[in-house]
């Protein structure tokens, strides 16, 4: 018989309810959440019980890490004591671990997470607003036919809503991104008839989403004034800081990058080319007229502060700085029906140099005169930007940019031949430029899983060329969605650091003539609004305006000589030497090494 003491026991019971304790922790919680929403899950027990711990969290047997990279939705927070995801989607499902471990204690929990795609909320809107009742298919997988929507009727029954046969101007009901993984329609002029639950589902009756619509009556409210909203743009106070010019160049390399992963979501698996810095000069210049609400989702869109009052004289300054790369112009043409404030006059001349032109009798005199204007401004690179011009237009605003560098290394001028790999594994002729010893600077970047090559161009402009490890499009979505604009930065940053080596290259000589959807980019960035009635009280205090239509068209070659590249935006309303090969789908970006922001970027899938 052995004889316990009372201190033995109490070591025993202490014992014991640890053990207890770990136990309860290791069992696996199961959680099912809705996608979209915003869940936390705790690693062990409360923080008093845990001071110093350390706490380390696995995702699918991999390092939190691993988390982040896979979803970009999941933050370690409170020293590790919690883990947030927001929002939830398929790709955070699995299984979750947290391991603590502190001085007199240590635990593991467990959580298996499952998502249910089928989206449910509701949304409450006054009458005769506009409302957008949100849809998405997953993340994964290639869209092949739009969704269906349905509204109950009530007994169990329901009707499609039609949707793809409304062609008129004034739709009542909108698909906003067709054939995009957002598939959210736009319900305009709300009544209390529209309350009531819709519902969308896949073309094979798999349910996305489910929509409770609440329509209440909406209060007497007077008519929209511009009146006390109608002055000039602030004036900017700021004009020798050391900051204003940091943060529009941050801002312009985040619009770029958010414009990018747009516009190649609208365009998959096509020839992409866009000039960023034309799209955000137009977007600075309409902020000059834009107040209340409008001026907010502009400066959103275009990834400023909304105290940022020096925005149109950075956006001078950066003109001015960049004109022996690239030389950006604007013009405002307007129906002498609109009574142009003098104040918008005069500051669109001041920071933008834009005059404005009336303008003509007939739609064929004016598309003349605007393909004119655009093939000068762009040097003849591009020499038809509209088909017509509505006899009811009343303004229309153009950005021009046109960029012409020669390369301070030159490429063989002998004509050359080579094979150039598409995503589908064809392979197709072209002409190439090509070069046995250039000089170029060549890194591997890790972040970004890509081969770069920095060329360097006259006028202190870069061209940038990133070449996925492989020629597979599984290679070139990993890059493109690890190209954020820290990313970028921090890549241009590590090639600018290091030195020009020797090496055999090869690129494609190309000519890329693009013209990617304006209308549902200016949607997809906020700006929805401009098609349905902004306040543009700077523009003119007596009329509303309406967008009718943005358009966009870049043009970019590679030549033996150099990159030549030109872009307008319109609003109506076994080698001893390494080698680089270009000749697999890649991403290009013409960067101005000056004012350290991107002036094109683009995709070549096709050659």
């Amino acid at each position: 018989m052995v004889d316990i003491t009372a201190s033995q026991m109490r070591h025993q019971a202490i014992v014991w309810l640890l053990l207890q304790l770990i136990l309860e922790l290791s069992s696996c919680t199961h959680i099912q959440m809705i996608r979209g929403s915003t869940v936390q899950l705790p690693c062990g027990p409360p923080e008093s019980d845990f001071d110093g711990a350390v706490m380390s969290w696995k995702f699918n047997g991999k390092n939190r890490s691993y988390i982040v990279e896979s979803s970009g939705s999941a933050t370690v927070i409170k020293n590790g004591l919690y883990l947030s995801i927001s929002p939830v989607t398929s790709a955070n499902e699995g299984e979750y671990v947290c391991l603590a471990k502190g001085l007199n204690v240590e635990s593991m929990r467990r959580y298996n997470l499952t998502v249910d795609e089928s989206f449910h909320y509701a949304v409450k809107v006054t009458a005769g607003t506009n409302v957008a009742l949100q849809c998405h298919f997953p993340a994964s997988g290639q869209v092949k036919a739009n969704a269906l929507w349905f509204k109950d009727t009530g007994a169990g029954k329901r009707t499609e809503l039609n949707i793809q046969d409304d062609l008129t101007d004034d739709k009542k009901l909108e698909l906003l991104y067709p054939n995009d993984q957002d598939q959210t329609i736009m319900l305009r002029r709300a009544t209390m008839d529209d309350a009531g639950v819709y519902y969308c589902e896949t073309a094979e009756g798999k349910s996305l989403s489910t929509v409770d619509l609440i329509v209440e009556a909406a209060p007497a409210l007077p008519p929209p004034s511009c009146k006390k909203v109608d002055d000039a743009w602030e004036t900017c106070q700021e004009e020798h800081s050391r900051t204003a010019e940091p943060i529009l160049q941050e801002s312009i390399e985040e619009f770029s990058m958010k414009v990018y992963s747009h516009l190649r979501g609208i365009h998959p698996f096509e020839n992409l080319l866009f000039s960023p810095i034309s799209i955000n000069g137009i977007l600075s210049h309409l902020l000059l007229a834009a107040r209340n609400n409008t001026r907010s989702a502009i400066e959103t869109a275009v990834c400023v502060p909304h105290d940022f009052h020096c925005i149109h004289f950075q956006m001078k300054r950066l003109r001015e700085k960049i004109v022996q790369s690239l030389q950006m112009a604007s013009q405002i043409y307007y129906n002498t029906e609109l009574n142009l404030s003098r104040s918008f006059i005069d500051q669109s001349f001041e920071y933008y140099e834009a005059k404005p032109s009336k303008l003509l009798e007939t739609s064929e005199e004016n598309t003349q005169m605007i393909n004119s204007w655009v093939a000068n401004k762009t040097r003849n690179k591009i020499t038809h930007l509209v088909d017509s011009v509505p006899t009811g237009t009343q303004l229309i605003l153009l950005n021009a940019v046109s960029f012409s560098g020669q390369w301070k290394v030159k490429f063989n001028e002998k004509p050359k031949k080579g094979l150039f790999t598409k995503l589908n594994g064809d392979l197709v002729r072209v002409p190439v430029l090509y070069h046995q010893k250039y000089l170029a600077t060549i890194m591997y970047i890790t972040e970004l899983k890509a081969q770069v090559a920095k060329f360097d161009l006259t006028g202190d402009s870069s061209l940038y060329i990133m070449l996925p490890h492989s020629g597979k499009a599984a290679a070139l979505e990993q890059v493109e969605e690890r190209m954020t604009d820290f990313a970028v930065r921090e890549m241009i940053k590590q090639l600018k650091a290091a030195s020009p080596q020797v090496a055999e290259v090869t690129l494609p000589q190309i000519k890329l003539d693009m013209e990617p959807n304006m209308n549902i980019l200016m949607k997809k960035l906020g700006l929805s609004s401009l098609f349905e009635g902004a306040t543009l009280c700077g523009l003119n205090s007596e009329q509303d305006v309406v967008l009718d239509e943005a358009k966009h068209k870049a043009f970019l070659a590679l030549t033996a000589q150099g990159v030549e590249a030109g872009a307008v935006t319109s609003m109506s309303f076994s080698r001893s030497h390494p080698s680089f090969s270009a000749l697999r789908p890649f991403i290009l970006l013409l960067w101005s090494e000056q004012a350290n922001l991107p002036l094109f970027i683009g995709r070549v899938i096709e050659p």
